[in-house]
């Protein structure tokens, strides 16, 4: 067959499976893909202009308009976007970007209405086999194969979502300790071991030997969790064993929920995934259920206890964060997505005389790397970041990164996983940015990538620098524009377990004291993404926020949504002032935010680990908290999977927008009633942001009342 042949052969199998004449593929052309070397003329196809856009005003100003807006409740599709996005720096960028017709992700998601899939939505499609796509309606209550309503929303919840957060996570967690154990191993890798006496304290918590040298037990630590999440599904995993609470062991093995080796755990349930498996639709719910435990205790809590051995525990303090953070004459770096690894170690070598000098050699008044995202996030809480003189601050959330490198000022942008956006390399080509990939498991189309070797980090770090370095000179002598927006925000960062239990004086007995005298009703856990949705954009999370604190509910903030407290200046000390009269005198008293920034979304786990310790001070198991876990602007699979850790624990879970459940009213059941009836938590569902402050409060006050403090 010729090459002709064969074209003309996919070319006709559109019509054979379709009824259509062509493919959709063949009326897109070169300015629908990313490749960059499909955009040879992008600077001058491409007019940018900086000056006709409205600016925002100064913060103080920002933060009044905010609370103005939000009280109007206007965030309808009427407007979109710029009424739902509450950040100054991303309302200027976005109409920087949007009037030169770039592609940008608040636009794409316009393009995609009315089209999103009404049946997908709901999840009532599968694509698993070639007698697919099949689509279930009362037309055709079955598909192909004969799977039901039920299986089919179970099993996509399972397939679609779970898994693949589940995967992530504990893949983040492995990532994490092949550098700690490079860390023991390698002392020319530039790695540290900051938090020496954290290594020992789980260390023996899992029974190794801690009387020996602390590179021997980094490596020992090291390799007892790389092995725990390789053993098999059907041996009971350690660090569950080690780490969960006694109470839940209990109820996970009576309900054969108790997890093996978190790798087998997701190959085994992708399995029976598989068409023609399984077709139990609660078996699959409760799998679910089995993976969150697994995502909690070999991801989740393992990483962030890591991470913080090799990057030092969190340290409240003010810190700084947005756009206006960029300068003009310095060498800008940004880091972005979830494992500030190699991030740290680059922050170490550019804090040095050296590596300043070289940027000062090269035009520049000196090198800084921002963070941004959840790598951010970690990276502002870290004590080994604090004072570092190559540290710059916190950047923004994932939907900001577009208009981050249209101001034309970000010299390199390297990222590892997660949560960098496909059309990046066409936004470095337009702005002149450098795109360094860190870790091959993400790869952008024309992008450079650095191999994940944690022994020979120092040196990788070197090549980091030195390509911004050289994109900075380049920058400065084609004189290109630049435009950077001035905000900054103020903010109170560094909370984890152990910075609030220091704050309080060693012990959660004055925070468990207010909370029985009800100045503190409550904690709400506000986590997860921004989404380019109508109505959120940042502004679901704001108005939620908004609620809970002036209900006397405390609030930790971990993922996206810290940087939304952060640019509201609900993470700033001043907000005291927007509380119930107990929030806010607790937060007077102490000199505290009402929303405690934990960081990222991976920091999930430093709030399980904070609310497994008030269980243990009240002798109480963990759903028994006045405690309610949201997702208000979920996004992707990871938050999915960190929704199933919450109900393994035994807490109300609410996630907006509504995952892909309602097409089975059987799945809704089980997730909104049965697994509370087990022992186990709940999913609601709710985007109206006052309804969802009601329901947060209703829930808190039952479990205060069980616990016979009202």
């Amino acid at each position: 067959m010729s090459d002709i042949d064969i074209k003309k052969s996919y070319e006709q199998s559109a019509q054979r499976m379709r009824g259509d004449q062509k493919t959709f593929a063949a009326s897109l052309t070169n300015e629908d893909y990313n490749d960059p070397e499909l955009h040879q003329d992008i600077y001058k196809r491409i007019n940018i202009d900086y000056n006709n856009i409205d600016k925002m005003p100064s913060m103080e100003e920002v933060h009044k308009w905010q609370r103005e807006h939000i009280a109007k409740g206007d965030q309808p599709k009427e407007g979109y976007p710029l009424n739902v996005i509450l950040d100054p720096a991303m309302r200027e960028m976005y109409q920087v970007v949007h009037n030169a017709g770039m592609t940008n992700v608040f636009d794409r998601f316009s393009e995609q209405q009315p089209t999103q899939c009404k049946f997908c939505i709901e999840g009532l499609s599968c694509q698993l086999c070639a007698n697919g796509p099949c689509r279930i309606s009362k037309k055709a209550p079955r598909g192909v194969c004969g799977v039901d309503a039920h299986t089919m929303v179970a099993r996509n919840f399972v397939y679609r979502h779970v898994t693949i957060g589940t995967s992530a996570n504990i893949f983040h967690c492995h990532q994490a300790a092949r550098t700690l154990k490079a860390a023991g191993e390698h002392p020319e890798s530039g790695l540290k071991i900051r938090d020496p006496e954290k290594l020992k304290k789980y260390a023996d918590m899992v029974g190794l030997n801690i009387n020996q040298p602390i590179e021997k037990i980094a490596v020992d630590f090291a390799q007892w969790v790389m092995d725990d999440i390789h053993s098999p599904h059907h041996v009971e995993s350690k660090a569950v064993e080690a780490f969960a609470p006694t109470r839940r062991k209990e109820l996970w093995r009576k309900l054969g929920l108790f997890p093996g080796g978190g790798y087998s755990e997701v190959a085994y349930a992708q399995t029976r995934c598989m068409t023609n498996f399984s077709s139990d639709p609660v078996d699959f719910l409760l799998n679910s259920v089995r993976l969150g435990i697994a995502n909690e205790y070999q991801g989740l809590f393992l990483l962030d206890i890591i991470q913080e051995i090799l990057m030092g525990t969190q340290e409240i303090q003010i810190k700084q964060q947005n756009m206006g953070l960029l300068k003009e004459n310095m060498v800008n770096i940004v880091t972005n997505g979830h494992m500030p690894l190699l991030a740290h170690v680059a922050i170490d070598l550019a804090s040095t005389h050296e590596w300043q000098q070289k940027a000062k050699d090269a035009g520049a008044e000196g090198i800084q790397i921002l963070g941004h995202v959840c790598e951010g996030q970690q990276l502002i809480n870290y004590e080994g970041t604090h004072n570092q003189k190559g540290y710059g601050g916190q950047e923004g959330e994932w939907l900001s990164q577009e208009y981050l490198l249209a101001t034309g000022a970000v010299d390199l942008f390297m990222f590892d996983y997660n949560c960098t956006v496909p059309t990046m390399p066409l936004f470095a080509k337009r702005f002149g940015t450098k795109l360094l990939s860190t870790h091959p498991v993400i790869k952008l189309q024309g992008t450079e990538t650095l191999d994940f070797i944690p022994e020979k980090m120092s040196e990788q770090a070197a090549i980091a620098l030195e390509m911004a370095i050289e994109a900075f000179k380049k920058r400065k002598a084609e004189n290109r524009k630049i435009y950077i927006p001035s905000h900054v925000s103020d903010c109170m960062v560094g909370f984890s377990t152990e910075s609030v239990k220091k704050a309080l004086g060693g012990s959660f007995d004055p925070l468990i004291e207010q909370i029985a005298k009800g100045n503190i009703r409550g904690i709400a856990t506000i986590v997860g993404c921004t989404t380019a949705r109508y109505g959120q954009g940042g502004s679901n999370i704001f108005k939620i926020a908004k609620g809970l604190i002036k209900n006397n509910i405390l609030v930790l903030s971990g993922g996206c949504t810290s940087a939304v407290m952060e640019y509201t200046g609900l993470a700033h000390p001043n907000a005291a002032q927007e509380c119930g009269a107990g929030l806010k005198a607790v937060c007077e008293q102490l000199g505290i935010p009402p929303v405690l920034s934990y960081g990222a979304c991976v920091d999930i786990g430093k709030m399980t680990h904070t609310a497994k310790e008030l269980a243990d001070a009240l002798d109480v198991d963990t759903n028994k908290l006045p405690l309610v876990i949201g997702a208000p602007e979920y996004l992707e699979q990871k938050a999915v999977a960190d929704a199933c850790t919450a109900v393994a624990l035994g807490w109300l879970v609410h996630i907006a927008p509504v995952p892909s459940i309602t097409g089975s009213d059987l799945v809704v059941k089980n997730l909104t009633e049965t697994t509370e009836t087990l022992g186990l938590g709940k999913i609601v569902v709710e985007m109206d942001a006052e309804k969802t402050v009601q329901i947060y409060v209703d829930h808190i006050e039952k479990k205060r009342k069980e616990l016979g403090l009202n």
